[in-house]
């Protein structure tokens, strides 16, 4: 099948749906064309209409015939995508398509994110909305901006625009688990300034790369043990600086904070008189990450080249202060859940280090189920960091989704599935960060449900989809939408 030619897949509406989001640019902040075409999607069909002050887009639909009694339900799902491409692409995601194509059982993109984290949502949302068959009670499709990033669109929902007591979340990622919990999170903006100093005399410039990891969603793959690029580049900068003199000039690694960083770069200059050793212990160092990551990242490459001299390098104490603190920065799996031991229950990820314009920029997410966890772990990188001089900011925090085992939706879903397929679906918190615990903070009332088709590696340009398993998340909506208890 040829790239873009979804629409011969089933369910037709949902893939069609799907085909067009690949063909619009959707980065986090950046959704205003998704939104619009969202917003003209529900006045064509004449219903009513609403984009808020965040840029979140409402439609609303009322009750099939003979459904009116029925419960009404918030179909959920946000409209931005990761963007992630493998090196060497040319690809603008602001511009471009996502290049959409079927491999087998899958749904892939070539060299780049699908997009299908949160797209096929989006799509099923709206195929919802178009249906002349699908039984329902009243319906409210919300779909916010901004997940990705800041999940502003669910912050700055305003606690009086919806009505409906149940809220299906589409924003999982296995078919045939039933979502009823998630972690919190919080961001973490650290600042070192350096200052430029001229190039001694007598050095060499090397620039220096780790690639090829596989990377992927910093909640849902965290606990997968997979190489953190920074974590790696930075440990070799460490031993180059403190045996051979290494002065950096130019460190650049990952580019956003919920993606385990596949790739990261520095420019650096060692003695002449130590070239010798340091490019020895460079593929010493090479053989080393290899083969502690022989099974979890297998592909990874670690390069050093000869390079042009750089105009500058950064002040020694500055550099000494970063590499340490960014060594000593906690990153991936910190706690398992007590109740669920498969399920992680504190993590962080060291997801950017940038230096631009006398600044280092250092980023990371932490997350947690537990919110005192949270708040310890927050105080533990604070802590790092504030020893090494940096400036060091929260922001961005957002609750937890506590688990209720008692929903009467869980109950309508777990019968809904059981019917369809013959077998009892798993229930399951997850270690991502999901909008439902922001938008339950404006709705404390609402019952709330996460699910959706099988999506392996977003945030990665290895990200797939399903195509079985849409089929049979949309099944599952469709009977859950039929059996919605009455008000």
């Amino acid at each position: 099948m040829k790239d873009g030619e979804l629409i011969n897949l089933n369910p037709r509406e949902l893939w069609e749906n799907f085909q067009i989001l690949c063909s619009i640019p959707r980065l986090p902040k950046k959704e205003k064309k998704a939104a619009a075409f969202v917003k003209e999607f529900g006045e064509k069909l004449g219903l009513e209409t609403i984009v808020d002050a965040a840029g979140n887009v409402i439609i609303k639909k009322p009750a099939s015939k003979g459904m009116e009694n029925r419960g009404g339900v918030i179909l959920q799902a946000h409209l931005d995508m990761v963007p992630q491409k493998n090196s060497g692409i040319e690809h603008d995601f602001e511009k471009d398509p996502i290049r959409a194509y079927v491999d087998g059982e899958w749904v892939k993109a070539r060299e780049t994110t699908l997009g299908a984290d949160n797209g096929i949502g989006v799509a099923a949302a709206m195929a919802v909305l178009q249906s002349t068959d699908v039984r329902y009670g009243p319906v409210e499709a919300l779909f916010t901006v901004d997940e990705e990033v800041g999940m502003t669109g669910a912050f700055n929902l305003k606690p009086s625009i919806l009505t409906g007591g149940i809220l299906l979340n589409t924003d999982s990622e296995m078919e045939g688990e039933l979502c009823v919990g998630c972690a919190g999170g919080v961001n973490a903006n650290i600042t070192f300034r350096y200052v430029e100093e001229k190039v001694p005399g007598g050095f060499i410039s090397y620039s220096i790369k780790v690639s090829g990891l596989k990377g992927g969603h910093s909640g849902v793959n965290i606990n997968l043990g997979r190489g953190n690029a920074n974590k790696i580049l930075n440990r070799f900068l460490r031993h180059a600086a403190k045996k051979y003199g290494l002065r950096l000039s130019v460190i650049e690694g990952g580019n956003m904070r919920n993606a385990i960083p596949r790739e990261s770069f520095a420019v650096a200059i060692v003695p002449g008189s130590k070239i010798v050793e340091f490019l020895d212990y460079a593929r010493e160092f090479e053989k080393i990450v290899k083969n502690e990551l022989a099974v979890k990242d297998p592909c990874i490459r670690f390069e050093v080249k000869q390079s042009d001299m750089p105009d500058f390098v950064m002040d020694e104490k500055t550099q000494s202060s970063m590499i340490n603190a960014v060594y000593g920065c906690p990153n991936g799996v910190i706690a398992a859940s007590d109740d669920m031991p498969d399920v992680v229950e504190t993590s962080t990820n060291l997801a950017v280090v940038k230096s631009q314009n006398r600044e280092i920029t250092v980023l990371c997410l932490l997350r947690s189920s537990v919110e005192s966890s949270k708040e310890d772990l927050s105080n533990m990188v604070e802590s790092v960091f504030e020893l090494a001089g940096a400036d060091c900011v929260f922001e961005g925090s957002y609750p937890g989704w506590k688990a209720n085992l008692n929903s009467p939706a869980l109950r309508v879903m777990k019968e809904s599935y059981e019917k369809k397929f013959g077998k009892t679906p798993e229930i399951k918190a997850i270690h991502a960060g999901l909008e439902c615990g922001i938008i339950k903070s404006a709705y404390p009332e609402l019952d709330m449900i996460s699910f959706g088709p099988t999506i392996c590696f977003p945030h990665s340009p290895d990200e797939k989809v399903n195509i079985k398993s849409v089929g049979r998340f949309w099944e599952l909506l469709v009977e859950t939408l039929k059996n919605i208890p009455e008000k």
